[in-house]
């Protein structure tokens, strides 16, 4: 059989077929006979398998001996209260030696063997045991005990079929590993490498400590729209889409900070959303155009306090999920327990290319030193934009370490307060770890008037040919006329921050279902 008719199982298809044809026949046969797996509606789980080896000094039971010093076959009713286990799981292996077995189960929690014989099943069930295949569920009662070789096992009273398998997992020792397929199937990539299951885990872990985290300083979680008029709060294109009762074009959200905003405004004081947004871009090792962002708001602060909320979050985050503030990413040891660096966006360019944009005066200036260091702009560009060009260049590649650069140029931020210093510049940050951005922050601008114009600059910049530039909305330029305290707010790229602190080298490998271009 040549080599491209086979599959990711490693079997030639012609083998395959009949191996699947003769799951089905023995599904056909269980329903005949009145077994049928898909009719049972629920078995009692009470440990999971880490249960078992965890706890198993209180659980272990050992049978009695006969006269000739054989282990007496104890029925199941007669095992003591509390050494009964009932365990539920895929079975992942399976070695018959005549009238015993042995059987591997994998659950949510990892993997136990079991020890399964004619005399303790009977001889009909451990007959039927003897047919089930490798990839069928199966509930399993019996009581912990060691093998001779010491490995903490389950000896079996009780087998029940609870679903049948009628695909085959990937060969044994080859595995799941082509990425695109486990992509596409990830309930199959979820079973072969219990790797991704734990970074799946642990994400769940993040997003409830960030939670746990925020509930302790009084934040309140609220949820807001996914299908908008008017997508603001983020450069980038939005999805379009068209609402049918209404007869109305919408569009997804890109961003989830003008309506957070308006909730401040409200009286809500401390709010955050964690929720899905879409942007219509490229997709990278870093991006996907469907991925859930988290923003909080608190009246009162600025972005001096949103870098404490950060930092000590972060740090706290690392320590929970972590068990350490020293984390390693692709080798690389990244210490959240030291205080951030914290540095200017002028001054990190200064730093690495010596440049000092403080002293060049004009656009033209700006696109000139950007000719001569190779930096590709467009005409429309402004000082501001040459800057955070240069940045992106010359200076991201070198922020490993926690690093906060702050102050950026009014041209690239259009809803934050200028600072009463240089009102060329505006009271932002961001966060970098790894060379990424983790996390973008304001001083939040709360000047109507001010607000007005910034939005009348991005239409201008629109109509120029950027496709990412925020449009006017009325409705959040009422709510600020309204008046909306001094408020800090920050938005946080949940997925990115996953990646990191599960070590993971790309985006998808932190989606359970990340987007990818259909099969045709």
């Amino acid at each position: 059989m040549a080599e491209e008719n086979k599959n990711q199982n490693n079997q030639p298809e012609q083998d395959l077929n009949q191996l699947l044809k003769v799951r089905r026949e023995k599904l056909a046969t269980l329903q005949e006979a009145g077994d049928d797996p898909f009719r049972i509606t629920k078995f009692d789980q009470t440990h999971h398998t880490t249960d078992v080896k965890e706890n198993f000094e209180a659980l272990e039971f050992i049978p009695g001996v006969d006269e000739e010093g054989k282990s007496i076959v104890t029925p199941i009713e007669q095992i003591p209260e509390g050494k009964l286990v009932s365990v539920a799981g895929r079975m992942m292996f399976k070695r018959v030696m005549g009238k015993a077995s042995f059987a591997n189960i994998r659950d949510l929690k990892g993997d136990i063997q079991i020890y399964v014989t004619r005399n303790d099943l009977g001889e009909e069930a451990y007959a039927g045991f003897k047919k089930f295949d490798v990839g069928d569920i199966l509930g399993v009662k019996g009581f912990a005990f060691k093998t001779k070789t010491g490995e903490i096992s389950i000896h079996a009273k009780e087998v029940t079929l609870l679903s049948k398998s009628l695909q085959i997992l990937p060969e044994k020792f080859h595995g799941l590993t082509d990425t695109d397929t486990r992509y596409r199937q990830r309930y199959v990539d979820l079973i072969m490498n219990p790797e991704v299951k734990e970074t799946f885990v642990k994400r769940s872990q993040i997003i409830k400590e960030i939670r746990n985290f925020l509930d302790g300083r009084d934040f309140m979680e609220v949820e807001t729209p996914m299908l908008v008029h008017n997508a603001g709060g983020a450069a980038a294109r939005p999805f379009d889409t068209h609402y049918n009762s209404l007869d109305e074009d919408v569009k997804l959200r890109i961003s989830l900070e003008l309506y957070l905003k308006r909730l401040i405004v409200g009286g809500l004081e401390r709010v955050y959303e964690i929720g899905r947004v879409f942007r219509n871009e490229g997709v990278d090792t870093r991006h996907n155009p469907e991925f859930t962002l988290m923003e909080l708001y608190q009246a009162y602060t600025d972005y001096y306090g949103m870098m404490e909320l950060t930092e000590s979050m972060f740090r706290y985050l690392a320590e929970k999920v972590c068990g350490s503030s020293k984390i390693t990413y692709n080798g690389i040891e990244i210490d959240f327990g030291k205080p951030f660096e914290k540095i200017t966006m002028i001054d990190c360019i200064k730093k690495y290319t010596g440049i000092d944009f403080d002293t060049v005066a004009t656009d033209e200036e700006a696109k000139a030193l950007a000719k001569e260091r190779h930096v590709e702009y467009e005409e429309r560009h402004t000082k501001g934009d040459i800057v955070n060009l240069f940045f992106e260049e010359f200076c991201e590649k070198n922020l490993i370490q926690p690093t906060f650069v702050m102050d950026h140029p009014l041209a690239i931020s259009p809803l934050t307060k200028k600072k009463p210093s240089d009102p060329s510049k505006v009271e932002r940050f961001e966060l970098f770890i790894n060379t990424w951005e983790m996390c973008n922050a304001y001083s939040e601008l709360n000047d109507p008037i001010d607000q007005r114009e910034r939005f009348a600059e991005q239409e201008k910049a629109f109509a120029a040919g950027d496709e990412e530039a925020n449009h006017t909305d009325e409705d959040f330029l009422n709510a600020l006329e309204i008046g909306m305290p001094p408020t800090g707010g920050i938005g946080y790229g949940i997925d990115r921050l996953v990646m990191l602190l599960t070590d993971s080298p790309a985006i998808r490998d932190v989606l359970l279902f990340p987007t990818l271009k259909s099969i045709q």
